[in-house]
């Protein structure tokens, strides 16, 4: 029998969504019955912003209310967390996530879970550029995780990343958190902008390091690299793990 996943929802809501559509996507069914369980609880009031915490401006860690969400899900039978925002994956919100997951529960870490993506389907790629929030770049929380695979990373430099990458999630009057159906052209002409440059600096693919950037960056590539889209290696990731499939 699969086993039901549980989906932390709400950072950002768009986000959640696009994690249930891709586990779907990714299940090789016919009919309805042969869909996995999945259950998802929304709760964005209660989770404060990741990166707003990395950077002081809130006090309470958002792993706290994360884990309280975790475990309305355990209670429904989750066996697998998934925790669709890159941000929230840095060691001091996912610890508290780990620390007080329930007995059964299991979390599949959607960073690790890219690191193996790229190692396994990219074997030659050994420079890989990051877009995320600036709580992803601050925090590098995707380098632990390539290092293992003798990958190293290349970030944004502060005026692109400050300026352009994070506005176009954040921005209250164009960035996707705000307008996302669609996205703004200029959240999109603002990460393809960036985008070029980490590649001119030699990134040889990019992580699209935020849940919320794929729904502006649609592609599988863009100027000739390819594009990782963490949610649905998380989706895959959850696929195989729910089902048992190898």
């Amino acid at each position: 029998m699969a086993r039901l996943i549980g989906v932390v929802g709400g950072m950002g809501t768009d986000a959640g969504i696009d994690l249930l559509k891709k586990i779907a996507g990714n299940t090789p069914a016919v009919k309805d019955q042969d869909h996995l369980p999945v259950i998802m609880i929304s709760k964005p009031a209660s989770i404060l912003d990741r990166t707003e915490y990395l950077f002081g401006e809130v006090d309470v860690n958002p792993g706290f209310a994360i884990s309280s969400v975790a475990n309305e899900l355990a209670k429904a039978g989750a066996e697998l967390l998934a925790i669709p925002c890159n941000t929230a994956h840095v060691p001091e919100i996912i610890g508290i996530v780990e620390n007080k997951l329930a007995p059964g529960m299991r979390i599949v870490n959607m960073i690790e879970e890219v690191g193996k993506y790229i190692a396994d389907n990219f074997k030659v790629v050994k420079k890989v550029g990051i877009l995320g929030t600036n709580g992803v770049y601050r925090s590098g929380v995707y380098d632990q995780y390539l290092y293992d695979y003798d990958i190293v990373t290349v970030y944004p430099n502060e005026v692109d990343q400050f300026g352009k990458v994070h506005p176009s999630v954040y921005d209250p009057f164009y960035g996707i958190k705000a307008v996302s159906n669609p996205v703004s052209d200029r959240s999109v002409a603002d990460l393809l902008y960036v985008s070029e440059d980490l590649i001119e600096r030699g990134a040889e693919l990019i992580i699209l390091g935020c849940t919320e950037i794929p729904l502006a960056l649609t592609e599988d590539m863009v100027f000739g690299v390819p594009l990782i889209d963490a949610n649905n290696v998380l989706a895959k990731a959850l696929v195989r793990e729910s089902s048992g499939s190898a």
